[in-house]
């Protein structure tokens, strides 16, 4: 996705000048003559990833703009620019928050790259901050990526069964992302901060599923040489997010329906229940309604799980999504490769919009994944794609000459048929090959003596070169007899 750098100064010269410099670069450039259009500008919902700040204007100040979009929590990295500066006016600058600060005018090279060591601070501190929720579960609908229509639902039913303890059955194809809106509605919740346990049933050996799920005491069969919480005692007081519930054996679909239904599990070993304070979500890739009739799946259990069901949408569904995606992800694995990638070029977004993705969101990921781990330029471009486009990246080698010369050298035939037929200095010899230099330099040394009749002055101004190199030239390599048939006898003579 094209990155947005909002210009604010008050001179419309210099916000043309660094335009023509950000476009080149392929950024989209917005403008502002002010502090309070910009703020206007941010306010209206516009795109905005880097903000380029004069500091003197009229009106509200560079400083004070920075500070009210501070106050606004505008997070966007800001780079201060000014026509003068001292210390003190770099200080207060980065002590308000700014990422960085030039004076103008500033080369080209200087403005791109504060604007992308921007754009990594600030994919850095987003990545940290993402880490950070996730780790301490506080994720919410507001950190989904995505905002079509079918994303939109799905954030709007999620946040409103996240503030009751229903029970929430997340259906839809493998990939799709049922964990990320599970997580959402566990830290959308007031269980948020407190524990978060994902079970995959469908991974889980058959013998240990009672075990893993509800625990054990030490001694209770062969192997228990310790005591085993479960995961229902490891998620007491937050969410315990069953995926693939579906997978479940029948045995144990019982054991999970009491638990859901007392509130209270059965460890294997122990002598009395346990009580449990557990938010249940889970989650299949299967039709449940189908495995009822079928008899692979308890009535009661489907009953139990399926009180607000949520469905998220395929990602063919939800192409409008593609962009965000890509430029979420190139964000986390720049961090996570340290690579600087600035976006997807024009043509690679309606590439990876178009196509179908089979395995949603999960395939995407590691689409980008590889296609970062491979780019060499600033875009991500269609061949670092090849399982969608069909296009093979160039061969390096081929890539770092290809500007330099062309993919094939011509033949001495070719060289010999684009000459003259009758040059006036042979380049070639009889049979093709470059005549050496010194051959070339003496026939060039003749044919300028007798175009400038003997004039050696002339001739050596033509050449570019001394009078004293010329003549040491013409002594040897013989061309005595050719200066005095040009008539310049008297010329040598005078030197």
């Amino acid at each position: 996705m094209t990155k947005t750098v909002l210009v604010v100064d008050d001179d419309p010269t210099q916000r043309r000048l660094i335009q023509a410099v950000l476009e080149r670069e392929g950024f989209a450039v917005a403008h502002a003559e002010n502090g309070d259009a910009a703020i206007k500008h941010l306010q209206s919902g516009a795109s905005a990833d880097v903000i380029l700040l004069d500091l003197v204007m009229p009106g509200i100040s560079g400083q004070d703009t920075l500070k009210e979009l501070r106050a606004r929590n505008f997070a966007q990295p800001v780079i201060m620019l000014t026509a003068t500066g001292g210390i003190d006016t770099v200080v207060q600058a980065m002590q308000a928050g700014a990422s960085d600060f030039f004076v103008k005018p500033a080369s080209p090279e200087r403005i791109i790259v504060s604007i992308r060591n921007a754009l990594s601070m600030g994919a850095l501190k987003g990545e940290v901050d993402r880490l950070k929720k996730h780790a301490s579960g506080r994720t919410s609908f507001s950190d989904m990526v995505g905002n079509s229509p079918a994303m939109t639902m799905v954030k709007r039913m999620g946040e409103r069964a996240a503030k009751s303890s229903i029970p929430i059955l997340v259906t839809g194809e493998s990939g799709v992302g049922k964990e990320v809106i599970a997580r959402a509605v566990h830290g959308s919740s007031e269980r948020a901060g407190k524990p978060f346990v994902a079970v995959n049933c469908g991974a889980l050996p058959e013998n240990l599923v009672e075990s893993i799920l509800f625990g054990h005491e030490k001694g209770s069969f062969t192997g228990a040489t310790d005591k085993h919480l479960g995961k229902f005692q490891e998620a007491n007081g937050g969410t315990l997010f069953l995926d693939e519930v579906g997978e479940l054996p029948l045995d144990m679909q019982v054991k999970l329906l009491r638990a859901l239904q007392e509130s209270e599990i059965d460890p294997i070993g122990s002598k009395r229940s346990v009580k449990v304070d557990v938010r249940i979500v889970s989650a299949t890739n299967r039709d449940l309604a189908q495995a009822v009739n079928e008899g692979r799946f308890r009535e009661d259990l489907f009953y139990r799980l399926n009180v607000f069901p949520i469905e998220a949408p395929a990602l063919r569904d939800r192409r409008e999504d593609v962009p965000a995606l890509v430029d979420h992800f190139i964000r986390r694995f720049n961090v996570e490769e340290g690579k600087s990638v600035v976006g997807a070029s024009a043509e690679t977004l309606a590439l990876l919009t178009g196509y179908d993705w089979p395995g949603n969101v999960r395939q995407l990921e590691n689409a980008v994944y590889r296609a970062i781990v491979l780019a060499d330029a600033p875009y991500l471009q269609a061949y670092d794609f090849p399982a969608i486009s069909g296009v093979a990246a160039p061969p390096p080698e081929v890539e770092s000459v290809a500007s330099q010369r062309p993919q094939t050298l011509p033949t001495a035939e070719q060289l010999v048929a684009e000459m003259p037929h009758d040059p006036p200095v042979r380049i070639l010899d009889a049979r093709g090959h470059l005549r050496t230099l010194e051959e070339i330099e003496r026939d060039l040394i003749a044919l300028a003596i007798e175009i400038y009749a003997g004039h050696m002055s002339e001739v050596a101004r033509r050449l570019g070169i001394g009078r004293s190199t010329l003549y040491r030239k013409v002594r040897e390599q013989g061309l005595e007899d050719v200066v005095k048939g040009a008539g310049g006898e008297g010329d040598t003579a005078a030197a």
